[in-house]
């Protein structure tokens, strides 16, 4: 079959895993199943729980993993509830790989892409918050917090009060384009990082990834193996966030002066003491790589 993928950091992320050899890895954001199959291949007793919420990207993840079969379970939903959804099942390995799928940003029809005719960028087609309804109908305020927060964007101001005096838009193209005239050009597309912060708001990735922090917390899992792709320094700095957080054995306020809590409370340890980045070579044969950042943690 035609795989219309390239998976980031495919040989460091499998490596990451290399030593487990029972019990399940959940793939948080199967996609096209780049990573899933990897770890099928490389992990021969482990089974995989494949979770993603597009329903394009798991019917072609069961036709790619049909050799698989027997060792796969396919789950639809956001990935912040597959580790309530499977917390009573001998859960060794966890990968998310966040960014937007290739399948999202190609298939012009979702809307994700500068050239896209639809204004859409739902990554489940079943919600109801598009990309049309933030960029249509959100204040003043509501735009220029969407394009500082979520897009990091520095003329966010300039970018909200664009949308606003120019709307109503019915395509990504329609923006992507006004956005390349009225905008300062700069070593990336101007309407790269105000599509980040609609996209991000439409889809409340960066509360998705907390929740699935939260519950990985919750769950305790033993010698359990988290591996996070990032793609911008927001989830990045979500990821450090927590890791740092969780290699933390003394959690009394800063302002007691002895401990109290009795310094027993680390959760496990980083095995990544800066994050994995693509090569030359990666970024060469695969420029959507380039931004990409893996951070590990083991849990004890």
């Amino acid at each position: 079959m035609n795989i219309p993928h390239i998976p980031v950091l495919y040989k460091e992320t499998l490596e990451a895993f290399i030593n487990i050899n029972d019990g399940y890895i959940i793939d948080c954001t199967t996609g096209f199943a780049g990573h899933s199959s990897g770890l099928l291949t490389s992990n021969e007793n482990v089974k995989l729980i494949c979770n993603d919420q597009d329903d394009e990207a798991l019917e072609f993840s069961k036709k790619r993993l049909e050799p698989y079969i027997q060792r796969v379970i396919f789950n639809k939903g956001n990935f912040e509830h597959v580790i309530d959804t499977f917390k009573d099942y001998e859960i060794k390995g966890i990968l998310a790989d966040i960014g937007v799928s290739s399948l999202q940003l190609d298939k012009l029809d979702r809307g994700f892409g500068f050239d896209s005719d639809t204004l859409d960028m739902r990554m489940n087609q079943n919600q109801s918050l598009d990309a049309a309804t933030v960029v249509n109908t959100y204040s003043l305020a509501e735009l220029e917090r969407v394009f500082k927060e979520c897009g990091e964007v520095r003329e966010y101001k300039k970018v909200a009060s664009l949308i606003l005096n120019n709307r109503p838009f019915t395509s990504a193209k329609e923006i992507s384009e006004l956005l390349s005239k009225k905008m300062s050009k700069g070593k990336i597309h101007p309407a790269t990082l105000p599509f980040q912060g609609i996209r991000i708001e439409v889809n409340n990735e960066l509360g998705v990834l907390e929740r699935l922090f939260d519950s990985l917390e919750n769950a305790k899992f033993k010698d359990c193996i988290v591996a996070i792709i990032s793609f911008h320094s927001l989830e990045d700095r979500i990821v450090k966030n927590y890791f740092k957080k969780w290699t933390k054995s003394c959690i009394c306020p800063d302002n007691v002066f002895r401990c109290e809590c009795g310094n027993n409370h680390a959760l496990g340890k980083i095995l990544t003491k800066k994050p994995i980045i693509p090569t030359a070579l990666e970024i060469k044969q695969n420029p959507r790589s380039r931004s990409s950042k893996l951070r590990i943690f083991k849990f004890d």
